[in-house]
Order: C-alpha cells, then structure tokens, then sequence
C-alpha cells in the first residue's frame, strides 16, 4: 500500500500525543521487577508497547516480539534474572541486530544466554535465575539500551552493578532517563565519572504513575511547522512537560532555529512560526538524540540549509540502516547526502534532478516514514510514502492526525 500525500496550508489543530515510548518501556520492567505491580497510567498501545506488555504477561516459551528493538534488549536482560526457560525472537530484521556486547555482560553477571542461530544475534534461549552481578566494564559507545537494559536489573542481583562505561557514552540521555525512573521508584544509584554503581536492593510501589507524552513524536509536528508556509499556523501538542526527562525534548530548541516558537501552557505546548536564525552552513551532533536525525535531515533539506551532522553512528543497527535510508531517500527528492566515517551526514547545498512524484521507501522503519511525510508541505505534487502502516511502532494514529490538520491522503494500491 502506497499513501498519496497532498495538503493545503494548515491553520490550526489540536494533537494529542502519544504516550513516551522510551518512558513506558523502562517502566513497564521497572514495574515487572518490583514485589507488587501496578496499573501504569497513560500507556498508548504501539506495536512496541504492545509487544513489550504481551511479553511480560505471558507465561511461554516460545516470545515473538517482532520489530521492537528495545524490548529485544530490555527483555533479554529481564528474562535472564527470571526462573524459566525461554527463546526470545523477532523479525527477520531483528535477526540481523547485533546483540552480542549486551548478551557477553548478562554472561558476565551470571546469565545462561544461548544463540539457537547466528552467533552474536537473536534468537536467543535464555534460563532465568538469579544473576551473581558484580563489576564489569562495558564501552559506552554501544546502544544505550544495553546500559539501561543491565541497569534496570542491577538491583535484583545478588551482588548489584558496578557498571563502568569506557570510551565516548552516546545516547547519554537515555541513560539518564533509566536512572531518574530508577530513583523514581526507590532504588538508589550512585554515579561518580563514568561508573555506575546500583547496590542490591528492592524496587518501591511505583503508586500513581502516569506516562508523559512522547516528544520524539512531537518532533514531526516541529518538522510541519517548520516547513509550513502559513505564516499563522498554530499546533497543540498535549502532554508534553517543559521538565521532561526525555532527552529527545532538546528537539524544542534545536527547532527554535528552524522558525518554530514554542509556548509551554498548563496542558502541553503551542507552537507557532517565527524567523529561521540559521545562517548559512549548520552543523549539529546528534550523540545525544540519534533518532532525531532523519526528522531534521528533512527539514533541513527543505529548507535548504546545507548541514552536517554527527554523531549518527548508532543509525546503522536500528530498524533499517537509517544512514543509507537517508541517503537513498533524499537522492528522490533531489538531495545527494554523504556519509562521513560512518557515523556523519553531509549535505553541501548541491540540487540534483528529482523525481516529480517521488515514492518513499520505509525500510519497515516508522521514523522514515513520518519524517519524510510532512515533506508534502514543500513538493507541488506532493510526496507518496510506501507501506505507511510502519508507523504503528510508535505512533498508530499519525496519519488520523494529518488528516485532522488538513492533509490529503489517498490510497494508491
């Protein structure tokens, strides 16, 4: 299925957001691992949420969970400290991600992880039982799921975690996320330098706890305004917090540049247009918020604002190799990118031929879907996404929302 995208100049809409994906994860376990679950308030069901609340709730051998890569990693770590013999797998594309680093230092703790088939990968058979724990190093270059995932068990090991981070820590906000929840929930964690020590101890009555609003999905909102042509244009976006724990809420000041103000009320935010303060050639490192960049790759473009960015190493194991999605995809849209080390983006500000109805692949990726869809506010003939249903990984009403703020969509089998 291909979604045909057109849209007049939108004036205003009211958005409500779905819930953090990245928050509803680590409390989902966090709650798992605790002596009295709860209810969690605000959960929005994405496939991801889904496959992650069926996992744990499920009393199996056999766990499928498809695309999700965090609770790929999340639950390997999980089910290694649980009583029980179980083989955790997914997509095709899962059995392609890499999971070694994280699997060696459950091994290291006292883990009984097996590869049922290619080393270093998922499938894995995984028997449960209580971890020794102790010190161990871990590079602080890998996915920052890994840390979280061993952080997140550190307090039901015997031992607890001493977990000291080598090299360069990217995604270090995520990382920060796992330890505020933690601390949310009662467990204390002492950081000194890059060592991260979780001593052995029980998790609290996580009591009322509501999930916030997710502002990676808020992102392709910022994206919309900032491209918009209407000079009036207004979104609300509910549920956002100005003292988000979510890393990926830099994205309000990153598109401050990119014309768009940002109003906090009692309920969320209001985002307006304002002058672009970018001038000239832009560069940015995305250490901190890697999944940010295809949204702002886009813009970028559109707005074209030759850029570098860095910090974009993490890109090639997620759902698809997003640095060579990029570079594939914008080249229909008449931009040729670079990679650099692979771990940078380059666009020089050259225009080559293009496509007049270019159709975006999406890599059965969520993220180039949405990113490349508000790209329709720019295209005369407008943009066609293929298999635009990936988006229910994280935000299953996307496209319901478009067409709430003005979009046209049609479908084109």
């Amino acid at each position: 299925m291909i979604y045909d995208i057109k849209t007049p100049d939108f004036t205003h809409t009211d958005i409500q957001l779905p819930s953090s994906k990245s928050i509803s994860n680590r409390v989902l376990i966090i709650n798992a691992l605790s002596h009295c679950p709860q209810k969690i308030g605000g959960l929005y069901m994405s496939d991801d949420i889904m496959a992650m609340t069926k996992a744990l709730a499920q009393n199996e051998s056999s766990i499928d969970i498809g695309a999700a890569g965090t609770a790929m990693r999340f639950l390997t770590a999980y089910f290694a400290t649980q009583a029980g013999i179980r083989v955790l797998s997914g997509t095709e594309r899962m059995k392609d991600r890499p999971i070694r680093l994280l699997v060696d230092a459950l091994r290291e703790l006292g883990a009984s992880i097996e590869y049922t088939e290619k080393e270093g990968f998922p499938p894995l058979k995984i028997s449960g039982h209580t971890l020794t724990g102790g010190e161990i190093k871990l590079d602080g270059g890998v996915s920052s799921q890994y840390i979280s995932a061993l952080l997140m068990i550190a307090p039901v090991m015997i031992n607890g975690l001493r977990l000291r981070l080598t090299g360069e820590v990217i995604s270090r906000p995520y990382i920060d996320l796992t330890v505020g929840l933690m601390r949310r929930f009662g467990v204390s964690v002492a950081e000194e330098d890059n060592v991260i020590t979780v001593p052995p101890q029980q998790y609290s009555d996580i009591g009322n706890f509501s999930v916030e609003a997710d502002w990676s999905a808020a992102s392709y909102w910022y994206e919309m305004m900032a491209l918009c042509r209407n000079s009036k244009a207004t979104v609300s976006l509910s549920g956002l917090k100005a003292d988000s724990m979510q890393g990926d809420s830099k994205i309000a000041d990153l598109f401050d540049k990119f014309g768009v103000r940002t109003v906090f009320t009692d309920s969320g935010v209001v985002i307006s247009k304002k002058n672009v303060t970018v001038n000239g050639f832009f560069e940015y490192d995305f250490l901190s918020m890697p999944d940010m960049a295809q949204t702002v790759v886009v813009t970028c473009a559109m707005l074209g604002i030759p850029f570098r960015f860095g910090g974009l190493q993490s890109l090639r194991i997620k759902e698809t190799d997003r640095l060579d999605a990029l570079c594939r995809e914008m080249l229909k849209l008449g931009f040729a990118l670079e990679i650099h080390n692979d771990s940078a983006l380059e666009w020089r500000g050259e225009r080559v031929e293009t496509n007049v109805s270019p159709v975006i692949e999406t890599y059965q990726d969520h993220r180039m879907a949405m990113a490349f869809a508000p790209a329709a506010l720019c295209l005369d003939h407008g943009i066609m996404i293929d298999k635009p249903e990936v988006v229910t990984k994280s935000y299953p009403s996307f496209w319901g929302d478009l067409e709430k703020a003005g979009f046209l969509i049609k479908i084109n089998d």
